[in-house]
């Protein structure tokens, strides 16, 4: 009688446990200024990513994932799963208006945390050019918990770095590694959760330039960030460091006993620096931050999901940013979906129990960053086309850097269908813009 009241007990308990869990947890890391062509897993000849390359044996390649070409215009509609001409107020602000995925799995129970670059509150010089918009903090956008760099105060983000935390505001590390800093708080938060559902959104300062000793080069301990070394042959330092901080993620998450209950979700923010020249296939690709070619858009995307995501698979879809809200709302079984996001779910991809109708067929680019030297530019592509709105196409696969455009006569019946099919697209768009 007693045995079977302790075994009462423990399949309760167990239960308990399952029900307590059965929201997944989420873990958004996001690279910053790393195209596609930086990683050894889409060809580079020379940087070395160990971690990653683990990542993707265990879980899903992405090959067509397309960011915004720039920083700010890529994390609101990562954040808000909008099109830019939704919600943009101007660069380095987020609308405080905006609903985030932070309010959203806050919503669903997630406990939510964000460590990394913030860069959406706003300075003096971007208020101005947003007519005086300010943006948002933190708090505001639904994390309960932070670490970040650059929220009201800049500093250095690499060595030396001044960071600002919910519990002890703005700190001064000296001797200490950022991106080093905003991992051991993670992990801390990670631990600190028991059975409840979490929520980390990691927007990298990695490998942004300045292109900086990192913390196993010989040169770190006497480096003087003051002096803002910016050497773009450090570059791949960098990325290994990068490739670093997700393996220790990745082996918390296992030490934790979690893994089987987490995605892990990689991706880069827009197109790599264009003081970087990688070789690729035995061919050399300048980064092309900041402007609408494919070196400007197409990013690296993994997701990490063991049990749930069969190993070793290769995802060739097209995914743009407007597609992680409605997909992390899928995840964590949302009754609720909101019905103001652009994106397409890619939840069933990463299950296997998608079908045609749930896979992507374009992606839809508004681009003024109001920011700079970059011109407004508005288009629709696949994987093989590209039309702007002022007409000029391009065919993906043969020009790389776009520098001849086709004409609409010229093309075959089949091409002729496809563009016409973004012509569709930019029109429902219902935009009047110079481009």
């Amino acid at each position: 009688m007693k045995n079977a009241l302790v075994l009462l007990i423990l399949i309760s308990c167990s239960l308990t446990l399952l029900n307590a869990q059965d929201k997944p947890n989420i873990i958004l890391i996001m690279a910053d200024d790393l195209g596609y062509e930086a990683l050894e897993a889409y060809g580079n000849d020379f940087n070395k990513t160990p971690q990653i390359d683990k990542m993707i044996a265990k879980g899903m390649k992405f090959e067509n994932t397309h960011s915004m070409p720039l920083c700010t215009p890529s994390r609101v509609q990562l954040m808000t799963g909008k099109y830019n001409f939704r919600n943009y107020l101007g660069f380095g602000i987020l609308d405080p208006k905006e609903t985030t995925f932070g309010h959203l799995l806050k919503a669903e129970g997630y406990a939510t945390c964000i460590v990394g670059k913030w860069q959406l509150y706003g300075n003096e010089v971007q208020r101005k050019l947003a007519n005086g918009q300010g943006g948002s903090l933190p708090l505001d956008a639904g994390f309960d918990k932070y670490r970040l760099w650059q929220v009201k105060d800049l500093g250095s983000r690499y060595k030396d770095p001044l960071l600002d935390s919910r519990e002890t505001g703005v700190e001064f590390f000296e001797g200490k590694y950022g991106p080093d800093l905003f991992v051991d708080y993670m992990e801390d938060f990670m631990e600190d959760q028991g059975n409840k559902p979490f929520f980390v959104y990691y927007p990298m300062v990695l490998t942004h330039d300045p292109f900086e000793p990192v913390p196993a080069s010989n040169a770190f301990a006497s480096y003087d960030p003051k002096t803002r070394l910016n050497h773009p042959e450090l570059f791949p330092d960098m990325v290994t460091h990068m490739d670093h901080l997700i393996g220790r993620i990745i082996k918390k998450v296992n030490d934790l006993g979690i893994a089987e209950n987490t995605l892990i979700l990689f991706i880069g923010d827009n197109g790599t620096d264009r003081d970087v020249v990688s070789t690729v296939n035995g061919k050399q690709l300048r980064g092309n931050k900041g402007y609408t070619n494919d070196l400007g858009t197409h990013v690296p995307m993994i997701a990490y999901w063991p049990g749930t995501i069969k190993e070793g698979s290769v995802n060739n879809n097209l995914i743009d940013f407007t597609d992680f809200v409605p997909t992390l709302m899928d995840v964590a079984g949302a009754k609720n979906k909101k019905s103001f996001t652009d994106g397409i779910s890619f939840y069933p991809q990463l299950t296997g129990k998608h079908n045609i109708r749930e896979v992507r067929e374009w992606v839809f680019c508004h681009y003024d960053p109001n920011w700079g030297k970059f011109t407004p530019r508005t288009f629709v592509h696949d994987t093989k086309y590209k039309l702007y709105q002022n007409g000029e196409i391009y065919n993906l696969k043969e020009d790389l850097y776009e520098k001849d455009a086709l004409k609409k006569n010229d093309l075959n019946k089949k091409e002729k269908k496809i563009i016409s099919k973004f012509e569709k697209v930019l029109d429902e768009m219902n935009l009047s813009e110079g481009d």
